[in-house]
This record gives C-alpha cells, structure tokens and sequence, in this order.
C-alpha cells in the first residue's frame, strides 16, 4: 500500500515511472526507509512529499483499483485479460490459444 501511495504521490509531480522504476529495481527491499529513500533521491522534500503519499484522494484511488480488480477477477499480479475475459494458461500457447478464440468470435481468421 505504501509504495502504492508513493508512486501515486511521485506521479503528482510527473515522476511515476522513475519511481515505478526505483521500486521495481529495491522490490525485495522495499519498506518505509526504502520509499523514502527512493523520494529523496528522486529530488523530493520528505516532508511535502509524505504530505502528498497521505493525501485521502490516493488513498481513494487505490481502494477503487483493488475493488476493480476483485470484481473482475483479479486474484494477483501479472492477470491477464484478453478482450475482458481472464487468461488462465499464461503459457505461449495458452496465450495464442486464447487470441485465436477471440479472433474467431469475431469472424477473423487466426493469424491475420
């Protein structure tokens, strides 16, 4: 939830995907030093920056995602969904498998 906020917080000011990037890079790391590390080193004020993580409009918006993605089945990360429906083997065939269905509910041919 923290990094989260953050990230939330860091896109405010236009840097989410460096953020985004920090986090990924320290995800078996990550803690509240770690995040405000990551702030500081990103040029942001502590302070101001904690502000922005603690706003109630970032919290809102991550509430609504999780609820999102509980109703249309996210169980985890990745998910995956082709034409709004969950894609349960993730293997290369399971993919293909899945396109070539959505293709042919369309009238299409797979592969073109």
């Amino acid at each position: 939830m923290k990094a989260a906020m953050a990230a939330l917080a860091a896109g405010s000011e236009g840097k989410f995907w460096e953020f985004h990037d920090e986090l990924f890079k320290n995800y078996n790391k990550l803690n509240d030093q770690k995040i405000r590390e990551i702030a500081l080193g990103l040029g942001f004020d502590q302070a101001g920056f904690e502000k922005k993580m603690n706003d109630p409009k970032i919290t809102a918006m991550i509430r609504q995602d999780l609820q999102e993605g509980a109703q249309a089945g996210v169980r985890g990360t990745p998910t995956i969904f082709i034409n709004g429906r969950r894609l349960k083997n993730r293997s290369l065939q399971g993919f293909q498998a899945g396109i070539d269905k959505e293709l042919q509910g369309l009238g299409k041919k797979p592969g073109n």
